[in-house]
């Protein structure tokens, strides 16, 4: 029996972020699926996490597990995916650590990715997103702090982990303001900023004080705020709004309904997904097409820049009755016997 617990130390301290170059978020995500995934083995097996065997994560146990996160934890199917597809790069990694458990893995690996439904994404009309911006309390520290994340959020179209990871060395005020985003990948992108946004962050900085800490935006301990803490501030903001809004009360609000505001009021006004993709730091205008399909007016450009159809006018003529008489089938009475035909008469035949 092979304790799998040395090799998930490995993986998450030395293969991902030494060899790949993983960032921290990539390397939590894959923590919080392999944490999901002993704490289910464990409580199958009764035994603890630490405890767990390599022989006993077999494919069985990892199908298992994928249906229980859906059924029993209420996960999709795009999150069912995240989590297996973490779980094959762990043993992808194994593949070659552990050869005699190369049929172990490959059974693994052969576990099927489930199909997704593409639905449209969901985002704030405009008057919604005003409605977010003026929830927080402007005479308070944390309130202008929160007022300030949003205004970032919806103005630059951050991810939640770039939000939180914005340093004060990559704010710039003086002149024209705008921000340094460090984005997924590892790719870096400048974005102005709106004269209200660079407001509230001025307004922020006034009031931040110091910490130990470079982030930009801290909660109460004076530490760096995390995802979990801008996503809480978001949904009070959002209930707090929809007082005013009660449309918003029907929506699931999430840090990424936020960049997908910014995306969509983004490609309103400048009418070019090419500006939009570079905005959100997408590798390519394939992922922005998914904002092109949401909104009604490319299609109306699209059906106002090709000709109408022209159709030759008709005139609809009734059928005739002797056709239709014939056509119809009602040559037999109710008893099945045939009726006769009744014989057309001419205008000039005798009586």
């Amino acid at each position: 029996m092979s304790p799998i617990a040395p090799h998930v130390a490995v993986f998450l301290r030395d293969f991902l972020p030494v060899q790949r170059g993983a960032s921290r978020h990539t390397c939590d995500t894959y923590a919080d699926s392999l944490q999901l995934l002993f704490l289910f083995a464990s409580k199958k097996l009764r035994c603890s996490p630490s405890g767990i065997s390599l022989e006993q994560l077999d494919s069985s146990m990892v199908t298992a597990f994928l249906e229980h996160i859906e059924t029993e934890r209420g996960s999709t199917p795009a999150t069912r995916n995240v989590r297996l597809a973490a779980i094959k790069t762990f043993f992808r990694f194994l593949e070659y650590r552990l050869p005699a458990a190369l049929d172990q893995v490959r059974r693994i690996l052969a576990v099927p990715f489930k199909k997704t439904d593409s639905r449209l994404v969901s985002y704030l009309h405009r008057d919604e997103m005003l409605a977010v911006l003026d929830a927080p309390n402007p005479h308070t520290r944390d309130g202008i702090r929160d007022r300030a994340m949003l205004h970032v959020a919806f103005a630059a179209g951050l991810r939640a982990s770039e939000l939180v990871g914005l340093r004060l060395e990559d704010l710039s005020l003086p002149s024209v303001p705008s921000i340094l985003v460090r984005g997924k990948g590892r790719r870096e992108r400048t974005l102005p900023l709106w004269k209200e946004t660079a407001a509230a962050l001025r307004a922020w900085l006034v009031v931040r004080g110091h910490a130990n800490v470079p982030e930009l935006f801290i909660n109460a301990r004076g530490m760096q705020m995390s995802r979990w803490g801008f996503a809480y501030i978001l949904r009070r903001a959002v209930r707090i709004a929809g007082k005013k809004k009660p449309s918003l009360l029907k929506k699931q609000v999430s840090p990424h309904v936020a960049r997908h505001t910014c995306a969509m009021i983004a490609l309103q006004a400048t009418k070019d997904i090419r500006k939009v993709s570079l905005w959100l730091g997408h590798t390519s205008t394939q992922t922005t097409e998914i904002y092109t399909r949401v909104d009604p007016a490319e299609k109306l450009d699209a059906i106002n820049a090709i000709s109408p159809l022209h159709v030759r006018p008709g005139k609809f003529h009734p059928p005739d009755k002797l056709l239709a008489l014939l056509k119809g089938g009602h040559l037999c009475g109710a008893n099945g016997r045939s009726r006769p035909v009744p014989r057309a008469t001419s205008p000039c035949s005798s009586p």
